[in-house]
């Protein structure tokens, strides 16, 4: 972990806890009983980051003797999972694995990622007492308000996990602004405490009015697999020329991600060199809108670079690892990301990064495992010509080395355990629902009601 950019505060070290002897200390039990809550889970993967943040948070947790479960909507899941490891209940269905119990609550109704699932109500009466603690990931859900209302009422510390979804950014701003002024502003009220993954996220949340004092930072950590696929698998399965510069996008593609930016650097930077460098740009992930993927498409045949970039479609598993042992460069350009893990697992893969500075990794990576830059299409143009040469990358990939060694889970795990020993060692230091911990009137809510 970078010097510069601290983790959890002192206080939340286990080791930190007191004495043994001491009453407080006592009164805990040996495991905390868990709900995490999220609008997605595994095996829905082309949900994007919380189906895979929230599932390595629960299964790690599970493994250091905590019981998690995790409540969230039924996306398919009798379709998608062996049929011989989900058993039907009133409310929809339950998958145990690695000592994660997933409830996957019917869907009713659904509204592009937002769901129905009024089976929230007849789980939060029937076992939310059952649980000690409750964590809430992502926000634009209906998930989390009706369970974050069923805590505030049973006296059940909760946390929230925005996961950089709490200031509306793009698409749908003035739905998000309704929602969040409907439901959000509760359920961030009530919260014992909210979790920002960067520096960046913090920022962002004391802007839009939340003191900092009910602000913990931890990062977000990442799984590679032991034993990764031999490099050049993902070039053969795709017909990349060895000698090609691969340069790689992998994520869902949205505006948020700015893929389009991408798509225009790398051309302007084959205009500049011709053919003399080959290079192959790949888009690996799900179309969240189908309109924006065949705009890309349409530019790349219009420019004439059919083979040149390739669109794959969501790569999971080991075609995933494949594609990033195999890349030389992984972009991610985002206008806004609250950490980038996609840029983490390229990292521990050892390929060096280009991230902008919205990126809330971007202070780990800079000039150590890759290239920060402003959110501009310049500055992304420069950035693929620096890292076109080979020394430069070489040198970069060394510090992919040092950097990977920072990223796994085991520290986020260990902070986010004794987080909850410290939330339930003193509630009466938290006063759950107090209106002072947020100003509801921010500027930016001023202005847009101008």
């Amino acid at each position: 972990m970078d010097p510069d950019v601290p983790s959890a505060p002192a206080e939340y070290d286990v080791a930190n806890t007191g004495d043994a002897d001491d009453p407080r200390r006592r009164s805990l039990p040996p495991h905390f009983r868990v709900l995490k809550v999220t609008q997605s889970y595994y095996p829905f993967l082309e949900r994007g980051g919380p189906a895979v943040k929230v599932r390595a948070m629960a299964r790690g947790l599970a493994l250091r003797g905590h019981p998690v479960t995790v409540l969230t909507s039924d996306l398919g899941i009798k379709e998608t999972a062996n049929s011989e490891t989900i058993t039907q209940q009133a409310n929809g269905w339950r998958y145990d694995e690695d000592g994660v119990q997933a409830v996957y609550l019917s869907t009713r109704g659904s509204y592009r990622s937002l769901t129905w699932n009024p089976g929230a109500f007849a789980f939060c009466a029937q076992r939310l007492t059952s649980f000690n603690i409750v964590h809430i990931y992502g926000t634009y859900d209906l998930l989390g308000p009706i369970v974050a209302r069923a805590c505030r009422q049973m006296g059940i510390p909760y946390l929230v996990e925005p996961m950089g979804m709490f200031r509306p950014i793009v698409r749908n701003l003035a739905l998000k602004w309704l929602y969040r002024r409907l439901l959000g502003e509760s359920v961030v009220r009530g919260a014992t405490r909210l979790v920002a993954t960067s520096l960046q996220e913090r920022t962002e949340l004391i802007e839009e009015g939340i003191t900092p004092e009910k602000i913990i930072l931890r990062r977000n950590g990442i799984e590679v697999p032991k034993i990764p696929r031999a490099p050049g698998t993902f070039r053969r399965e795709w017909q990349i020329p060895e000698d090609a510069l691969l340069v790689l996008f992998l994520g869902r593609i949205v505006r948020k991600k700015s893929p389009e930016l991408l798509l225009e650097a790398f051309i302007r930077r084959r205009r500049s060199l011709g053919t003399n460098q080959p290079a192959v740009l790949v888009f690996a992930g799900p179309a969240e809108n189908a309109t924006e993927r065949q705009k890309m498409e349409a530019k790349v045949r219009q420019e004439g670079l059919t083979g040149a970039v390739l669109f794959t479609g969501p790569l999971y598993d080991d075609a995933k690892w494949s594609a990033l042992v195999d890349a030389n460069i992984f972009v991610l350009p985002s206008r806004n990301e609250n950490f980038g893990n996609a840029a983490a697992e390229a990292v521990a893969c050892g390929t060096p990064v280009i991230v902008t500075d919205r990126c809330g990794i971007a202070p780990l990576i800079e000039g150590r495992a890759g290239l920060v830059i402003p959110h501009e299409l310049e500055a992304l143009v420069r950035a693929l010509h620096q890292l076109s040469d080979v020394s430069l990358r070489e040198r970069m990939k060394l510090g992919c080395i040092e950097v990977a060694r920072g990223l796994g889970w085991e520290q986020p795990l260990a902070e986010t355990e004794a987080l909850y020993a410290e939330l339930l060692r003193a509630p009466d230091s938290i006063t759950l629902g107090s209106h002072s911990s947020l100003r509801l009137k921010t500027p930016r809510m001023q202005q847009m009601e101008k």
